[in-house]
């Protein structure tokens, strides 16, 4: 057995040597720092986004087969990669060489607009086709499993890469699958499209071309070599036998053991873990068996989860039902268990011995009574039954600190033995369990009498446990109705959880429990039925079948439908075609740069941020002493370190650093630098910060009790008679509204690159910004220096929001002082937690509400008082409220109103602009109180909504009349194409037949005013060059962060100087070329810019207009060339101002907007009413953007804004301690919408024949205004529970707040299991977590 210290494995088909690597080195950080491999994207370091996704490959010396798996790069250790090959996106196709076909079909098919994740998505699907060349749809879509993606909604991403499936037809779009939605009254409409994308020119695949295995990586060579390497702080070894690793266990009995790293590596990053010594018992024989034996299956400790359900399903296959029920239990639990690039690298064991009490496996195997095989070096061999001995405490199990898990053995059912498992999480997939449970029952034979049952609940303590009492109570029960009651009060009794309890939901986690026993029962009941006919007794009606059904979700399907361009309109004109993303092709490919792949400068330092760690506090002393003496470090920057102004803001009320007080957690303090990110890190933790704590102000409801706001805020929207209006009304209701905030969560955090220059004070700034031109000027405020020697540079963002719209400031200036003091480059981009922490998000917001009403429903009167949760400084929290006054109407005539704003100053980072700015949250307020009127008047919702909704003509609240109102013509044609009506009774009939599966419906309209509320941010310049050669080179105000303005900028040009676009480019967004730019913002940059690049280009036109006079059969470049040698000037600027607006609050007049959008969208959802498990079966939204500068661009700008606002209604849950530290900082435990959580049906329909005389080229802003039509699934879900409240005897109406999460869908299905368990008081206890 030889030993090496030298590591090797290949990299896209290369060779690559590594002597003593460290052992904390991932593989993603030596792909990126090392090979300079920036294709593979850092996205959250947890293994939780899939943006890092590679593909490993390994030989089997047994099978004489390679073995392709994706693998999560932020979490594989750079020293598991032995004898290895890593292929990453630039191995398998670039643009110069060819794309490989994955990558031209996410590309081509419109499903990568930021690209962040592109690469990552595409390595998935690639490992999928290299193991499996023809999939089915549906084991395509699993395995996106472990991606994110925060811009396209995931639906051009399925249809691009459904073309390499067994479903697809060879008709692509012409498909006659999907002519039902674009058939309206049994005739296909004229002039519409379905075709986005033409599949029939795709490469086909090809696996001749895919990278081959390397052949010298074909030998057990590397598999036999123990291994170990010696690193800064940290020892790895491998070793190859097993009583080597035994030997070592009795010598580091401290080690850590790592497989698949997916524990180890999230506590050494996020929990600030360090293990001196890391064991990686990966290739030693006994722990890689698998023994199908006759009583079971054993597995090897080191087994990942991906090899057990491949066994698992080979013998559910292959045996009788009745032997492999604990094993089915087990594979579908494993469905919802990660994603695959966890699955695969993941082991068994892990699972095991780090006893997390929320592990998916360990309920199950308790409630099997697994056994184990453990093994150290002076003890031998013993076996353990897992049972209620196994967990002695938090994150501790019966096995010794010597002692290996060797195998487990998970034993075959038998014929009178039942077993399921069951888990509820925020969202489906890629989720860790709020509550799982696993429970098995034994009768005695041939009877419905209980010999025995096991109950194992996770969850519900510090360890899995098991329901004891419950267990010993229930045998020699029959299995009957009366068992259920009894079994509730013991596991009520058994499953004590006290309000505050860690983790928080305490009484939805505790009716869980009993939801899954009750579950359990129907599903056992209905299998006792079928075998011991007459024998079982009970009264269940056949209604509650169906809470026994296991989730399914058909393969998704979707429909969209432009409006085609004029015959007439020529080839070379690309206004209105559905042209791809320009960058999408280098996104796919991995060549996109992004701020963090530029590569290194000379003498480049890495910067990390000091943070606090309270939210309200005096600093007493700050000391940076031992970080300055840790390896790497170069210095410590704070607020001494600020040539010129330590404040910025709109009104200065905030500080670069904070130098005497810090008002939120994650404020900055001061930062390290130091050679290397690690060692930065490393440093900035090491940093003392002595506090004197004050009392902080967290949620809205605090701020209220007490006082605190920002008084230099006080608008308020009046019109009518309030008092008049509720004298005229027949009904009145009052009620309040919440809404929480939501992460931005784009893929690309904060990142910014300094780099200062040898004269005059300059430096350039690289920045992921919405706004280069207000970071150029804090940054020169803070250096003392003129703006004029700061340049701001934005190539590309990986995803914006708003989230970048002014908060990268806090971040940027630190970095650009650190770089001027140092005179040397520094770079910082921001580790999720830490942006996540830090950055702000959208505003939660509140409402208190009155209402006046006629019988019939029409609004007679409101009044309405609106809180948001601004945070620590005022931002743009004064924005974000007038935009949500002006939407406080949504799309309804209210002839008396008066709506008051405050804005709340809180001890959390400061909220921020977000997609929609306030205006979602607006008419969420009003459109839960057209809920409650119908409810109170029992008429269906959709009555009210059209009762009230504008006509053209009709002026809003704040005296703007509506233009080109065509609302009610997206209703119509929403209420046709969606077919409601008839759908609404098919859901009445479901729901009749359904007590604990319902099914609700709405349809909801939106109206979203189009351009900034501060009037002088309504201005564009460009600058537009053509060169000698005929190319044009064209520069604006607007960044590009995904949403395609680039691409709709280059039809723009292409139209106005009659050139194809191909002849033009647009490199990047520089202060030097566009200065005193309005920030990428409020839905207005394709018309701010689009009209400057307009005006540039017909300035040019006109010059260029005598010599295409003269020579009328000439090119475009003899035009050039022509106006070149008579020196014609053959560059200019364009600017444009938006005409006719400016509001007026005082007096409530004037155009607070350009123009309008518009858009209706309808919505169903199937909600499970024992655990508030929920899909969205179908949606159809009807959008009017206008004439579409490009309809690609455009729905999947309405996709990706809608699955955005899905997340914000029904997912995206922040939880805050009552003092202030934040919980959900990562994807582990904040959920954005994922693969599966898209529309099951998906229609996406742009309004035919609309026109808009009021933006460039008749288009319609589209960035903001969809994300609001996602209500739709929150007000379907409220529809649906309203249906079980009604099985439970309650009629009224009902508050459900925002994010309509799994808890509170179930917590408002009251019935008898809610009951138990009510409400404690809130000034009972301190919360876990509070609602901000």
């Amino acid at each position: 057995m030889s030993s090496e210290n030298k590591l090797v494995f290949y990299v896209n088909g290369r060779e690559v040597e590594e002597n003593q690597p460290d052992p904390e080195t991932t593989l993603l950080q030596y792909l990126r720092q090392k090979l300079k491999l920036s294709g593979t994207k850092l996205g959250c370091g947890e293994g939780g986004c899939g943006a890092c996704t590679v593909m490993l490959s390994k030989y089997d010396p047994v099978s004489k087969t390679v073995r392709h798996f994706s693998a999560n790069a932020c979490l594989a250790p750079l020293c598991a990669m032995h004898g290895l090959a890593v292929t990453t996106v630039e191995g398998i196709g670039s643009v110069k060489n060819g794309l490989h076909p994955v990558q031209e079909r996410i590309a081509k098919s419109h499903g990568s607009q930021c690209g962040f994740c592109t690469p990552g998505i595409v390595m998935s699907m690639y490992t999928l086709l290299r193991n499996n060349p023809l999939p089915t749809q549906t084991e395509m879509e699993s395995a996106f499993e472990g991606n994110l993606c925060r811009c396209t909604g995931y639906r051009p991403i399925l249809d691009g890469f459904r073309t390499f499936t067994k479903e697809y037809c060879q008709m692509g779009e012409k498909c006659c699958r999907n002519t039902n939605f674009i058939q309206c009254n049994g005739n296909p409409e004229e002039g519409l499209s379905s075709e986005l994308f033409d599949s029939s020119k795709f490469l086909p695949p090809d696996s001749s071309q895919d990278p081959i295995f390397p052949p010298a990586l074909r030998t057990d060579k590397y598999d036999q070599q123990s291994l170990s390497f010696t690193g800064e702080r940290t020892t790895w070894y491998r070793p190859t036998c097993l009583r080597e690793l035994l030997e070592l266990k009795h010598s580091y009995p401290d080690a850590r053991l790592v497989i698949g790293n997916t524990e180890v590596g999230v506590e050494i990053k996020l929990k600030n873990m360090h293990y001196k010594t890391l064991i990686a018992p990966t290739h030693i024989p006994e722990l890689n068996k698998i023994s199908k034996e006759d009583d079971g299956i054993s597995f090897g400790a080191s087994v990942t989860l991906s090899m057990i359900e491949e066994t698992l399903l080979e013998s559910i296959h292959e045996k009788q039902e009745s032997r492999n029920r604990m094993f089915t239990a087990v594979v579908e639990m494993l469905r919802w268990f990660a994603g695959h690039q966890i699955r695969n690298v993941a082991a068994v064991a892990g699972n095991i011995m780090t006893a997390s009490p929320i592990s998916d496996l360990n309920p199950l195997f308790l409630a099997a009574g697994v056994t184990l095989t453990v093994a150290s070096k002076d003890g031998g061999t013993r076996q353990i039954v897992m049972d209620e001995k196994f967990f002695l405490g938090y994150r501790k199990t019966a096995v010794k600190t010597d002692e290996v898990l060797v195998s487990v053995k998970l034993p075959y059912t038998q014929k009178d033995e039942f077993f399921y498992g069951y888990k509820q999480a925020n969202r489906r997939e890629d989720d860790i369990a709020i509550v799982n449970a696993g429970i098995q029952v034994q009768f005695e034979p041939n009877s419905n009498v209980i010999k025995g049952m096991r109950l194992a609940f996770g969850g519900m303590a510090p360890i899995t446990v098991m329901a004891t009492t419950a267990m010993k109570n229930c045998v020699g029960r029959k299995w009957e109705d009366d068992l259920v009651k009894d079994m509730a009060e013991w596991l009520a009794s058994d499953l004590p959880l006290p309000p505050g309890s860690p983790g928080g939901m305490t009484e939805y986690r505790r009716t869980l429990c009993i939801s899954f026993f009750y579950k359990f029962y129907l599903t056992v009941l209905m299998q006792l039925r079928k075998r011991l006919s007459g024998v079982v007794q009970s009264k269940v009606p056949t209604s509650h079948k169906s809470a026994t059904a296991v989730f399914q979700r058909d393969p998704t399907k979707s429909t969209q439908l432009y409006e085609e361009v004029p015959a007439s309109q020529g080839e070379r004109d690309p206004l209105g075609r559905p042209i791809t993303h320009l960058s999408a092709a280098k996104q796919a490919s991995g060549e996109a740069i992004y701020i963090d792949d530029i590569p290194l400068y000379e003498n480049e330092k890495y910067l990390a941020f000091v943070t606090s760690q309270k939210a309200h506090a005096n600093i007493l002393s700050i000391d940076p002493s031992e970080a300055l003496k840790m390896p790497g470090v170069v210095d410590f920057v704070s607020h001494k370190d600020v040539q010129g102004h330590n404040n910025w803001g709109i009104f200065a009320d905030e500080e670069i650093f904070a130098k005497e007080k810090v008002l939120c957690m994650g404020q900055v303090i001061g930062a390290v630098v130091a050679d290397t990110q690690v060692h930065a890190q490393r440093a900035a933790k090491a940093v003392k910060v002595e506090y004197e704590e004050l009392e902080p102000v967290i949620t809205i409801k605090d701020a209220i009790k007490k006082g605190s706001f920002y008084t230099n805020y006080n608008n308020s929207i009046s019109n009518g008679d309030v008092v008049k209006g509720f004298e005229m009304a027949d009904d009145i209701v009052e009620g309040e509204v919440s809404m929480g905030g939501q992460e931005h969560f784009y893929l690309e955090t904060h990142a910014s690159l300094a780099v200062p220059r040898s004269e005059d004070g300059e430096m350039e700034l690289f920045v992921s910004t919405q706004n280069p031109t207000e970071t150029q000027h804090v940054v020169a405020e803070a250096l003392g220096v003129a703006a004029n020697k700061i340049v701001c540079r934005v190539k590309r963002m990986g995803g914006g929001f708003g989230g970048k719209e002014t908060r990268n400031i806090a971040f940027t200036v630190p970095i650009a002082v650190a770089a001027a003091k140092l005179g040397c480059p520094v770079r910082n981009m921001l580790d999720r937690d830490e942006d996540m922490v830090s950055s702000g998000t959208r505003h939660p917001f509140y409402g208190k509400y009155k209402v006046g009403f006629t019988k019939d429903g029409k609004i007679t009167a409101v009044e309405c008082d609106i809180y948001n949760n601004a945070g620590h400084s005022l931002d743009l929290s004064a924005a974000v409220m007038d935009r949500a006054l002006f939407h406080s109407d949504a799309t309804y005539k209210i002839p008396n109103i008066r709506v008051t704003g405050r804005l709340c100053k809180t001890n959390i980072p400061s909220n921020t602009a977000f997609r929609g700015f306030g205006g979602p949250q607006g008419m969420f307020i009003a459109e839960n109180w057209i809920e409650h009127i119908a409810k109170t008047l029992d008429i269906p919702a959709k009555q009210v909504r059209e009762k009230n909704m504008y006509n053209e003509g009709e002026k809003t609240h704040f005296n703007q009349p509506l233009i080109q109102c065509n609302v009610k013509r997206c209703w119509e044609e929403c209420l046709e194409r969606s077919d409601y009506c008839n759908r609404r009774k098919d859901i009445d009939i479901f729901n009749s037949e359904n007590r604990w599966k319902k099914r609700g419906m709405s349809i909801i309209p939106t109206k979203f005013g189009i351009s900034y509320t501060a009037l002088f941010l309504n201005q564009a310049g460009a600058l537009v060059i053509i060169y000698k050669d005929g190319s044009v080179l064209v520069t604006h105000g607007g960044t590009e962060m995904g949403q395609g303005l680039h691409t709709k900028m280059i039809q723009v040009a292409a139209r106005t100087l009659e050139i194809p676009e191909t002849k033009i480019h647009i490199s990047e967004t520089s202060t030097n070329t566009v200065p005193n730019t309005s920030a990428t913002a409020a839905s207005a940059s394709s018309d701010l810019n689009g009209m400057a690049i307009k005006n540039a280009c017909e300035i040019l036109l006109e010059r260029l207009k005598p010599y295409k006079n003269s020579n009328p059969k000439g090119t475009w470049e003899d035009w050039v060339n022509a106006a070149y040698f008579d020196r014609t000037s053959l560059s200019t600027t364009g600017f444009y101002k938006t005409p006719n607006i400016g509001y007026d609050f005082k007096t409530n007049s004037g155009n607070a907007f350009n123009y309008f959008s518009f858009g209706v969208a309808c919505s169903e959802v199937e909600i499970d009413c024992l655990t508030g498990d929920h899909k969205v079966l179908r949606t159809d939204i009807v959008m009017d953007v206008g004439v579409s500068l490009n309809p690609a661009i455009d729905i999947g700008q309405i996709e990706g804004g809608f699955t955005q606002g899905y997340g914000l209604m029904m997912l995206e849950q922040q939880k805050y301690s009552p003092n202030g530290f934040q919980f959900t900082r990562g994807p582990g435990n904040y959920k954005i919408p994922g693969f599966g959580d898209v529309p099951v049906e998906f229609n996406v329909s742009l309004l035919k024949g609309s026109v808009n005389e009021r933006a460039v080229y008749s288009s319609k802003a589209i960035g903001e205004p969809p994300l609001f039509l996602a209500s739709s699934i929150f007000f379907a879900t409220k529809d649906a529970i309203s249906s079980a409240r009604v099985d439970g005897g309650l009629n009224d109406y009902f508050q459900l707040k925002s994010p309509a999460t799994p808890e509170r869908i179930r917590m408002a299905c009251q019935d008898q299991f809610t009951k138990l368990f009510p409400e404690a008081p809130t000034d009972s206890y301190k919360p876990w977590f509070v609602e901000l």
